[in-house]
């Protein structure tokens, strides 16, 4: 097994006051451990020869095992289908890159100089360090228990607001039944793809009309995100107008 690189005082501090702000304790990080978090933190583009790519394919497998735990602990009653359907709320690339900024990530990201002046893409770097880090804290401490303690607050949150939804974030069926209880038809979506990027958030533009009553746009890092985006801009719209 190959040792760890030894890390400069700065950025052990900088690695440090980072799992702080996750709520983990830099006692329970071993150098070895520390050293993964700094391989999480070290995006390609940095031309090191550690980077967050094997993590960050880790991190993807660990995060949806953590969320299916989470939904069997708090919300049993839901249906598989509706489990599922929660689950994707809590593991999305949006939501990802929303935790990222919530711990800024990006003040400990080595990143090179290209990537970092691409203003487009950093929620895609913060999503995707966000999910290097989560696979990084389950290799340095050999549990979930880390990454419960961590997101549980936020998928709590998440939850609430998924679940408060009438059309558990399924707009496109929301639209849909609406409309054809309007006798309008079905909603037309036209999605583009303005990013070959993976993970990027706003890879997917999507524009939907309704036979002149409504025409939303949205964006997401799939075109199903996309499109539950702009049917949700265009129920938002229905509803302001009643």
């Amino acid at each position: 097994m190959a040792q760890p690189l030894a890390l400069s005082p700065h950025r052990v501090e900088q690695l440090q006051q980072l799992l702080k702000r996750i709520g983990v304790q830099p006692n329970r990080i071993d150098p070895a451990g520390l050293a993964l978090v700094d391989e999480a933190l070290s995006h390609t583009s940095a031309g090191l020869q550690r980077n967050h790519e094997q993590l960050e394919f880790l991190g993807d497998a660990v995060l949806r095992l953590a969320a299916s735990e989470y939904i069997e602990r708090h919300h049993a009653a839901l249906a598989v289908g509706e489990r599922s359907a929660l689950r994707s709320h809590l593991v999305s690339d949006r939501w990802l890159a929303e935790v990222g900024q919530a711990i800024e990530i990006s003040a400990a990201l080595r990143i090179g100089n290209k990537a970092g002046g691409d203003a487009t893409a950093a929620a895609t770097l913060r999503a995707e360090a966000t999910e290097a880090l989560i696979g990084a804290l389950y290799r340095a401490c050999g549990s979930l228990e880390p990454i419960h303690q961590w997101l549980t607050p936020i998928w709590e949150r998440t939850s609430r607001e998924v679940l408060s939804d009438p059309h558990r974030g399924n707009s496109k069926s929301a639209l849909q039944e609406w409309s054809q209880a309007k006798g309008l038809g079905l909603p037309s979506y036209s999605t583009e793809q303005r990013s070959q990027r993976h993970g990027d958030p706003e890879r997917f533009h999507c524009r939907v009309s309704l036979k002149g009553w409504v025409s939303a746009e949205g964006k997401g890092g799939s075109r199903r995100e996309a499109e539950q985006q702009a049917a949700r801009a265009a129920l938002e719209q229905l509803h302001q107008a009643n």
